[in-house]
This record gives structure tokens, sequence and C-alpha cells, in this order.
């Protein structure tokens, strides 16, 4: 019996956006990188570990793979390097070249071995250099894919990051060697299009595109292989799974209550599936709501003018904070008990940090961290009345 979890397979959408990844015909902007947006939680990384990558190695690419969001104590930066640095360990040819670079004429047997840490930002051997010899030593076109890429730009040396394989990009795409593709995914449009909006940022002008979510063909692999006392019809599951937020982990969590309850039939049992379907998904909205609701009066107010002004959000304009001053009034609390002021402000977007539903970039862009957390706040009926008159320039 095999130990591993099924997955729901892409395999065509892997082959098409392969193709384009791979295009170097006139008109193409993949080599300036590739960015896709997607809520988190819909699929997004399970298809790029298990559609995507694997298609890209099978047309002959040499793929490193980076999850800002697996370890979020270490500098992002520091994971990209980590990332690619465990890529080059894999090759004893890379690193004979490279310590031929670091002026090491030949490694010692059993002896001084060349260090890795040496390849880096401000190191002997840049990040373009070591790139630009795993790509002629393999022959192979490289694909670095950084998973919630938007935390690269929270810290100085992210940025620094970003901006050494913008450099790689553009030597390793250059004819004498075989070729660097950056492909980011993240979970916010907003905070991704950060790094490619503006000209001051390393992936300028670089496509950005919506990740599309599992559809009707994921609903049909649903029903014909989760593991139910009763059968499952895919159109109202698909449209249960639509209400849920295109999210697979609650269909999975509903089927796993339901697989303890043995007296459910075909008869009883999808009346049954669409119950709990919709109580695990308000169940999660349930939970973040509790922390929303243990906001202390001001972190409440910066996180709904937040969320109400999304990519227009600008925390110490004054019209912003009025519009704190707004939400306060909204929520029951008096001038003389609470009212905003920068330094509250500021404490206060340093607490929502620390409780993960705010993200701040290093240059002082703040946004919510998830879109789930906006959603929840709307169906509580928290945002009304706080959309400035702010429009984008």
């Amino acid at each position: 019996m095999s130990s591993h979890q099924p997955f729901f397979h892409r395999a065509s959408q892997a082959q098409a956006y392969t193709k384009n990844i791979l295009s170097t015909a006139i008109g193409s902007a993949a080599s300036s990188g590739l960015f896709f947006a997607a809520p988190r939680r819909t699929g997004k990384s399970t298809f790029m570990r298990e559609d995507l990558r694997p298609a890209l190695e099978a047309a002959g690419t040499l793929v490193v793979y980076a999850d800002l969001w697996e370890n979020m104590s270490a500098d992002p930066g520091t994971v990209i390097l980590s990332a690619i640095r465990s890529e080059l360990a894999k090759n004893e040819g890379v690193i004979q070249r490279l310590a031929k670079g670091a002026g090491m004429d030949k490694l010692k047997v059993g002896g001084l071995s060349f260090d890795l840490d040496r390849i880096g930002l401000g190191k002997d051997i840049s990040l373009s250099a070591a790139l630009a010899a795993l790509s002629d030593e393999t022959r192979k076109m490289i694909v670095l894919i950084i998973d919630e890429a938007q935390h690269a730009i929270t810290t100085e040396a992210g940025v620094a990051t970003m901006f050494a394989l913008k450099a790689a990009r553009d030597e390793l795409n250059s004819s004498r060697h075989f070729g660097l593709r950056v492909v980011c995914t993240g979970s916010n449009s907003d905070k991704l299009a950060m790094l490619r909006n503006s000209k001051d940022q390393a992936f300028f002008g670089a496509p950005l595109i919506n990740f599309p979510p599992l559809g009707a063909d994921y609903i049909e692999w649903f029903c014909a292989n989760v593991v139910l006392p009763f059968a499952l019809e895919p159109e109202p599951v698909l449209e249960l799974f639509r209400q849920a937020s295109s999210r697979p982990e609650v269909l999975a969590a509903a089927a796993g209550v339901l697989q303890y309850e043995f007296d459910l039939t075909d008869e009883n049992g999808p009346a049954r599936f669409a119950e709990e379907v919709l109580i695990q998904a308000r169940g999660m909205n349930q939970e973040l709501m509790r922390v929303v609701h243990s906001l202390t009066p001001i972190q409440s107010a910066v996180l709904r003018v937040m969320a109400a002004a999304g990519a227009n959000y600008a925390p110490f304009e004054s019209q912003t904070m009025a519009l704190y001053d707004v939400a306060l009034r909204a929520a029951g609390i008096a001038p003389d008990v609470a009212k905003a002021e920068i330094t509250g402000v500021q404490q206060a977007l340093v607490a929502l940090q620390d409780k993960k539903l705010v993200w701040r970039a290093a240059r002082g862009v703040y946004a919510v961290e998830e879109q789930s957390v906006v959603s929840a706040l709307e169906s509580e009926g928290l945002l009304q009345g706080l959309n400035s008159d702010r429009t984008e320039s």
C-alpha cells in the first residue's frame, strides 16, 4: 500500500506552462520572469511541486525550488541562496569550476573542501557566476521557482537577492549560456505586483498572471476517488467547492468527518456532506474572526481600514488617520476611550505583523497577509463605510 497522499494532476496545464516558460520566440516575456498569483490553500503550490516541476524537468531543464513560506523564521534571501547552494552541491563538476574560480587549483580528497558559503551576496563568488557555472556544466536551462515570492521583499537581504537574480537572469540568457527562468508565485496579487510594477524593482515589467483555481475536472476526480459510504455527484459538489472559496482542504476535512458517521447512505449522505462542507468553511472563518475580535480597538481599526483600502492603503496620511477614527466609532469606541494617533498606529502595525495578519515590505508598504482575512471581514460587515475616495493614479 502506498503511503503517499493522492494528488489531482493537471498535466495539460503543466505542459502548456512549460512550453511558454521555455519559449525563446519573439514576443515571449518568459525570459523576464513570470509571476503567478492565487489565494493560499487553493492548490497553487501543489501544482508547482507535483505538476510543473516534473514537466519542466522532463523538458530537459534543471529546476531549483525555494519555498519562502516553509520557514518563516529564516530570511527569505537566505532561503533562496540555500536552495541554490543545495543544487550546486549535487554536482562535483560545478564545485570544481567554482573552486578554481575562487583560487583553489583542486579540491583535496578527504581534506579541505570548497565551502559553499563562499557563494552569494558580497561573497567570493557571485550568485550570477555560480548559476552560470551550474548552467554551463549541466548544459541545461535553469528554472528557479520561488513560492510565496512576495516575502522576498520583506527584508533588505531578500531584496538584494532578487536583484542578484536579475543580474544572473541577464547573464544566463545571453548567448554564452543555456538560460535562466525565474518563476515566482504568490498568494496576493497586490503584494506580488510590488516585485514587478516599479522601475526600481528587480523584475520590472515581468508578466503577472492570475493562476486559475481548481474546477470541474478536479471535482470529478474528487467525487470518483473520495472514500465515503455513499456516492457524490460532481455538479452539487462543484457549487459547494465554490462557496468554500475553491479550497480543497475544506472538502477533504468534510470527508474526513463523515468517514466516521457509519449510518450514512446514498439517500442521506450527500445532504450531510453539503452540511459538513459549509460547517468546515464557516469554522475556518470563525477561527480567524476569533483572532480579529481579540485585537485591541486600534489594532482592529487599522486592520479593517487596511483591508478596505487594498493597494491604496497609506498608513499615516490624514485621510487614513480619519478612517481609523471612523472604524473606532463604528465599533462603539468613544473618542475619550481610544483615538487614532501615529504612535498607536505604528504599534498596531507591529502587533498585526506579529499575529500574521499583516505583511510589510522592506520599504514600509503594508498589506493584509491573506485575502481570506479581507473576505471574512467583508462577510461580517466590518468594512462598511471604510472606503476612502482615493483612486489609483
